[in-house]
């Protein structure tokens, strides 16, 4: 078996651990692309990357349906009509080094860059299932494993998401073998993964290899006891073991932003750019910018938007003094929500949204 711990990546990825291999862009790199070029898309994995032959892979569907089946990635490809889906990957520890600055938290030490705004092809997850015979219940859910390559904290990677969404077609639910026009590498989960738009990475499974329809969630450690918001008592592993099913499954990610740069272009006027992401109340409306801690917000100019499921790009030019200081912004989405002032401490780091900073 090929497995590989330290796969080709670009040297613009900051390496964040090196077994399994996690890295992360610079988010002033990020939001010079409207679509994230493969060499800048994060790197997260729970083990090995291991290469996979294409015209011998396949993905079993099993559980509630009709018909258990067994389906090559040539099958698939023949077999169903293609979609392009422009989607946001992100992961459930964006920022998390910034939680961490506030007391320390468990997870690899992110910081803005583990976000990719990409184009996905595939097939819709819906097509396959209503081709295996899945009966319409909102009851069930979809649990996605990968037994291809090894893992750290269980036997398999798994997760799952609710039937119901799975078969919605406005949802989107992909199973994916191209990213931005090209065949999906292994480091992104190639030959096949999954594409959940609007929930956190976690569910974008990898090396998809076994589709079950069930009556419960995915029973994986990453859906059961990992990705979950725990109240801030909640300090170590040994206090969360006991707390882990009392607590939901993490879905979307709240609306959040992230600074780029910021940089002088004339003695008193800073631009700014940056990236939104909206959370579960549609899309990124604005971006408001301050260089005075949030006495006063000036508006930002959005640059690139695309769709319910993309990540929002934007800059702003705004009146400064001094010769240094700090600029902060904020998001809003369609609901009139705004990003908090300060984000909730969690012990995982995970879903941190207070308003993003940066020197200049």
């Amino acid at each position: 078996m090929d497995y590989s711990n330290e796969p080709p990546h670009s040297d613009q990825l900051f390496v964040q651990a090196q077994q399994p291999f996690n890295a992360e862009p610079s988010v002033a790199s990020l939001v010079e692309f409207a679509y994230t070029p493969e060499e800048l898309v994060y790197c997260r994995n729970h083990g090995p990357i291991r290469e996979f032959a294409e015209e011998e892979y396949t993905i079993s569907i099993k559980g509630a349906v009709e018909r258990e089946i067994s389906v090559s990635i040539p099958q698939l490809k023949s077999a169903f009509p293609k979609v392009r889906v422009v989607a946001a990957l992100q992961c459930a520890g964006n920022r998390r080094n910034e939680m961490g600055a506030i007391k320390p938290v468990h997870g690899v030490g992110w910081n803005g860059g583990v976000i990719a705004n990409c184009i996905w092809g595939g097939v819709r997850l819906r097509d396959i299932l209503i081709h295996a015979g899945v009966r319409a219940d909102s009851t069930l859910h979809v649990c996605f494993a990968s037994f291809a390559t090894l893992c750290q904290d269980d036997e398999y990677y798994g997760a799952s998401i609710p039937l119901e969404k799975a078969l919605r077609l406005d949802d989107d639910v992909l199973l994916a073998f191209e990213m931005n026009d090209e065949p999906l590498s292994a480091e992104h989960g190639g030959p096949v993964r999954v594409v959940v738009p609007g929930f956190l990475g976690a569910r974008w499974v990898k090396w998809l290899d076994t589709l079950i329809i069930s009556s419960e969630e995915s029973p994986n450690f990453y859906q059961q006891r990992d990705y979950k918001i725990l109240p801030p008592e909640i300090e170590t592993k040994d206090q969360a073991r006991s707390v882990w099913s009392k607590f939901p499954s993490m879905t979307s990610l709240p609306l959040n932003s992230a600074i780029g740069s910021a940089f002088k272009i004339a003695p008193s006027k800073l631009r700014v750019k940056g990236y939104a992401i909206s959370g579960g109340c549609g899309n990124v409306v604005a971006i408001e910018v301050s260089a005075d801690n949030g006495a006063t917000w000036y508006p930002s100019r959005i640059t690139y938007q695309e769709g319910k499921w993309s990540w929002t790009l934007w800059e702003a030019e705004i009146p400064i003094s001094g010769s240094s200081g700090e600029v902060c912004a904020r998001a809003k989405d369609k609901a009139g929500n705004f990003q908090p002032m300060a984000g909730s401490w969690n012990m995982r780091g995970v879903a941190f949204d207070a308003i993003s900073r940066i020197k200049w």
